[in-house]
């Protein structure tokens, strides 16, 4: 059992594979729902450039955030990508973006805050008919992200 135990506790390396940056809408608020405070934000496209993967994010998709009572924003955005040679990728993108109120506040009027004053990181997960994409589906992936008033840019790294 002693393998096990180092096993599961050995810390995954990761690999940049690609960035994201998507050009975002403005948030819409519909309020407080039977889900909680729910707000949409239309994703009007945008690139996707690295060393594993290029292409151009295809208007359309959106991001669905419920906001938690504590300020906590539960993100799940959903885009098609294009990749540079044609194939097109579905991606679903879940993640948690976590700051004080201070720092949310400052984000809803639209204002830039310093990266590090907040906590965001997604878990996104890729669909593609392409045979030569097909990598993406089979592995798993951390993305490390970043708010401005119009764009989402998020670092996706492979974990090894």
């Amino acid at each position: 059992m002693e393998d096990i135990d180092k096993f599961i506790a050995a810390t995954p390396s990761l690999k940049f594979a690609f960035a994201v940056k998507a050009r975002v809408g403005p948030i819409q608020d519909l309020g407080q729902t039977a889900r909680g405070h729910r707000r949409i934000i239309d994703i009007l496209g945008g690139e996707v450039h690295g060393p594993r993967f290029a292409g151009e994010i295809l208007p359309g998709g959106a991001d669905w955030q419920i906001v938690r009572p504590d300020g906590t924003i539960e993100v799940v955005a959903r885009y098609t990508i294009r990749a540079t040679s044609g194939a097109l990728v579905y991606v679903q993108n879940d993640g948690l973006r976590v700051a004080s109120s201070e720092i949310l506040a400052r984000m809803s009027r639209g204002e830039l805050v310093p990266f590090d004053s907040y906590h965001f990181r997604t878990a996104p997960r890729f669909e593609t008919a392409e045979p030569s994409l097909k990598w993406m589906e089979r592995s798993t992936f951390v993305g490390v992200a970043a708010r401005t008033p119009d764009r989402v840019a998020i670092g996706v790294h492979e974990v090894l």
